[in-house]
């Protein structure tokens, strides 16, 4: 039985080289009513005093929901702050408030932070909230890795200071669970992307298909991306089943085939309790096989649960594991995997890269995406916005010239021209901080209901928005950037930051001045 109770923070036993167990707790709306204590924070402390249970981990406002704040939970649980992960999602702070949120967490000791997008509102007070989404989940790891470095701010003289270094332990989490390439891939190139901006350990998204939990980790391997993986495990019940086979809770996938297990079982005297804790077990063991760092429990509210399930994991032999790896394999209809399957193991083979998706990189297909319009647009971008080609130079000097000569009646006419010509084409809401080239020329005010610049949330099925009112921008994305070969590079370089000082100004004035987040070299103008 592992043993996490033997002086080990969360940071430290994500590095022993051992497997230990997280356990989730969900915070809730409403307060405890007068002289009652907290049933959650009961919960917590129950966990935490569990020394079969590693870590507890708390969330914040999940499934879109205002409610209690991890961060109040975790206070209640300071005397093991080494082991407890605070959630922090985008939707309801902007950049300030998420910083705010982070001093505050650093200054009273916890590290510990799980950066997500988080999930769009869903329920409201007075009629639905206006979600937030300043940054996301990229652009929040490359914040709190900058705290980490130590914050460079402004003084009020102009200078910069160095504020003191935090020591955050920057976690991220990830979807294997898509159906299609288009969906499945910017997921993966996204991790990559995390981890390049500074997170230090990786959390799956949920779903029941081990093979591709197995090839997340060979994703990894082949990637060269290096951090501690941990499987999420969710305890099911028919109604749950019910809500993620149906799409309501974004991100976890219950698939056709087994949705009518879970009915089967459901229907039987326990209501299929018996078979749903097996399966949870189960899973632990097989992320264990696999040589993750850790599993992730959830969906239980009883401690004693928690520890029965993780009873029952252990007490399975050292190799159950693989005969448990090719019977949770629930996946959807022409799912896609990067990698063919291992027939001996029913897993992926990381020598194998999928035979199809392989052809189609020596030969990409056409899509219905990379249409007249997006080529006309890359020929337009490769003339006149690459900086230092072509009509680039003669451009950056004319609006250096504009400005200095403060001629405002051409510099708005140019971005009259600009804001109807992009309208018409993008569907441009003259943000000022232009992200098209980003995006393959899909605007992402336009096209993303999270404006996500730095690749796709993990609450999209099947190809479509979380909202199911549009396809994923980032699967649109994919598609027009692998006809040209350039889809494996479609989420490199650092975190884009958008400035929001520069709403309803010309972007094409501030690409060329460097004002914007692609930073030109600001050009000489003669004196």
């Amino acid at each position: 039985m592992t043993d996490a109770h033997d002086n080990l923070t969360f940071r430290e036993m994500l590095a022993s080289g051992r497997f230990h167990y997280g356990a989730e707790v969900v915070s809730t709306r409403g307060i405890s009513a007068p002289g009652e204590r907290s049933k959650l924070v009961e919960l917590g402390e129950a966990l935490a005093a569990d020394r079969r249970i590693g870590w507890v981990s708390i969330t914040d406002n999940p499934g879109g929901n205002p409610m209690l704040p991890a961060d109040w939970i975790a206070q209640k649980l300071a005397a093991h702050r080494g082991r407890v992960v605070i959630h922090l999602a985008c939707k309801d702070l902007n950049r300030n408030g998420l910083e705010s949120a982070a001093w505050r967490y650093a200054q009273e000791g916890f590290d510990n932070i799980l950066a997500m997008t988080g999930d769009y509102p869903v329920t409201s007070y007075g009629g639905l909230a206006r979600p937030v989404f300043d940054l996301d989940s990229v652009s929040l790891i490359a914040l709190l890795k900058a705290m980490n470095d130590g914050l460079e701010v402004p003084k009020p003289n102009g200078k910069l200071e160095r504020l003191p270094k935090t020591n955050f332990y920057i976690g991220c989490a990830v979807s294997p669970f898509k159906r299609y390439e288009r969906e499945l891939m910017p997921q993966y190139f996204k991790l990559a992307r995390k981890v390049h901006c500074g997170a230090q350990w990786v959390i799956s998204q949920l779903g029941y298909d081990m093979r591709k939990f197995y090839e997340l980790k060979l994703f990894m391997e082949w990637a060269r991306v290096q951090a501690p993986l941990i499987g999420n495990v969710y305890v099911l019940n028919k109604t749950v089943a019910g809500l993620f086979h149906k799409n309501k809770i974004p991100g976890c996938v219950v698939s056709d085939k087994l949705h009518e297990l879970v009915e089967k079982y459901a229907a039987g005297p326990d209501k299929g309790r018996a078979f749903f804790l097996e399966l949870a077990a189960k899973q632990l063991a097989v992320f264990k096989g696999m040589g993750f760092a850790g599993g992730y429990l959830g969906g239980i509210h009883k401690a004693e649960v928690f520890g029965q399930v993780i009873e029952m994991a252990e007490k399975f032999g050292a190799n159950d594991w693989k005969t448990f790896a090719k019977e949770i394999q629930f996946p959807k209809p022409d799912e896609f995997y990067l990698f063919e399957q291992n027939p001996e193991t029913g897993l992926g083979d990381i020598t194998q890269l999928n035979r199809t998706y392989r052809e189609s990189l020596l030969h990409p297909p056409k899509s219905p995406h990379a249409n007249l319009a997006y080529r006309l647009t890359r020929q337009v971008h490769a003339i006149a916005f690459t900086p230092g080609k072509g009509m680039f130079p003669s451009l950056q000097k004319f609006y250096a010239r504009l400005e200095k000569n403060g001629d405002n009646l051409a510099s708005r006419a140019l971005h009259a021209i600009e804001r109807v010509s992009k309208e018409m084409s993008f569907g441009c809401k003259d943000c000022g901080d232009c992200s098209l080239p980003d995006t393959a020329y899909l605007c992402p005010r336009a096209s993303c209901s999270k404006t996500g610049r730095n690749g796709p949330c993990g609450g999209s099925a099947d190809g479509r928005c979380e909202l199911d009112d549009k396809e994923c921008l980032w699967a649109r994305a994919y598609e027009r950037l692998k006809c040209y070969g350039e889809a494996g590079h479609m989420l490199d370089g650092p975190a884009v930051f958008y400035n929001a000082k520069l709403e309803g100004t010309s972007s094409w004035a501030n690409t060329f001045l460097g004002r914007d987040h692609h930073r030109a070299a600001p050009v000489k103008t003669e004196k």
